[in-house]
């Protein structure tokens, strides 16, 4: 059985007393509100430069995207132009697709035998379902939060945050993006749990971001719905950080400071984790690149000039031994002149 979870829960467990005791000692509060924050956003930055940077370098030498449809070729067979593109253009709607509605994985399937010895194939529907779920909620969630780092509040924050409260339930408004997102994780975890393919192969780096996601949002209901935090004093707190001028607002309380300390701990965390797919996708070779190998060559540009012995030379210094040995030989061997043909007797 595998329990790598366990080991993940406990961490995001301890990260959570970590922060909530921490926030109650005597400078506690700068230590997780300030310095951790700085801290968090200077490796993120750094790590994720380094990374894109390394794999920018990494050399490409051959033509490898993925394809998943028919090539162009002859002009009476009709290609297809995002599956298997050989435009600019064709790469970059293919790209857009991808990022923003998972088509891959919208046309993902699993195997499966049935009633005995009948292989069978299933739509993954509930896999790209969840997994777009999350990231777009993700990403509303991110999204809304700029109000607190901006005055005045952009206006497209404050639409986005209308249509994500819509259903004006409860108050403060239940926002939807919350709920879902906390959903989702659920369903991403559960499925590593109950699936034995996926638990056989599932690490402790694959759960310890998901609880730590799920801490946050967690945390972020808590304080919206149950504990009630000081709004406008975390709307000064979050601006004196974004203006490079920080200062503690008293009477946050520490739940806070264990929300912002789990989202400082996904920021260092995530250039060294597989969460870095969100700048990866744009740098695989297997999606970034124009499938054109049947009329353009590719030319690996990061080869290098290398002294080389063809076997043309090779013959040309061996022929006479090779000859003589009985070896064939591309050309033959050229007749001696008379003076050539006596200098083995006058060395003799």
């Amino acid at each position: 059985m595998n329990i790598s979870y366990m080991y993940s829960l406990i961490a995001v467990i301890v990260l959570f007393l970590l922060a909530y005791v921490g926030a109650m000692l005597p400078g506690g509060e700068v230590f997780f509100g300030i310095i951790i924050p700085y801290l968090a956003l200077i490796i993120f930055i750094l790590g994720f430069i380094n990374r894109i940077i390394d794999w920018a370098r990494s050399p490409v030498p051959f033509r490898i995207p993925t394809t998943c449809g028919q090539e162009k070729s002859l002009p009476w067979i009709k290609p297809n132009s995002i599956d298997n593109p050989t435009t600019t253009g064709g790469v970059i709607i293919r790209m857009f697709l991808e990022v923003v509605f998972f088509r891959s994985l919208f046309r993902n399937t699993k195997m499966a035998l049935k009633e005995g010895d009948k292989l069978s194939y299933e739509w993954e529907k509930w896999l790209w379902l969840f997994s777009l779920a999350f990231h777009w909620t993700f990403f509303v969630v991110l999204f809304r939060h700029l109000r607190f780092f901006t005055e005045p509040v952009p206006a497209l924050v404050e639409v986005v945050a209308k249509l994500d409260g819509f259903l004006q339930i409860g108050l403060p408004e239940l926002r939807i993006s919350g709920v879902v997102l906390l959903g989702a994780l659920i369903f991403l975890f559960l499925r590593r749990i109950y699936i034995p393919q996926m638990r056989f192969i599932s690490l402790a780096s694959d759960y310890f971001p998901l609880f730590l996601i799920i801490g946050i949002a967690f945390t972020g209901i808590l304080m919206r719905y149950f504990t009630k935090v000081d709004i406008v004093g975390v709307k000064e707190f979050t601006m004196s950080l974004a203006t490079f001028k920080p200062h503690i607002t008293q009477g946050i309380g520490s739940i806070f400071y264990v929300h912002l300390f789990f989202v400082s701990v996904l920021l260092a965390y995530f250039p060294f984790s597989k969460l870095m797919h969100l700048g990866g996708i744009f740098m695989s070779p297997t999606r970034n690149m124009v499938n054109n190998n049947r009329f353009k060559r590719h030319i690996n540009p990061w080869n290098y000039p290398v002294e080389v012995h063809t076997y043309e030379q090779y013959e040309d210094e061996f022929r006479e031994k090779m000859v003589g040995v009985g070896l064939p030989v591309v050309k033959p061997l050229a007749a001696k002149t008379p003076e050539e043909a006596k200098e083995p007797e006058e060395k003799e």
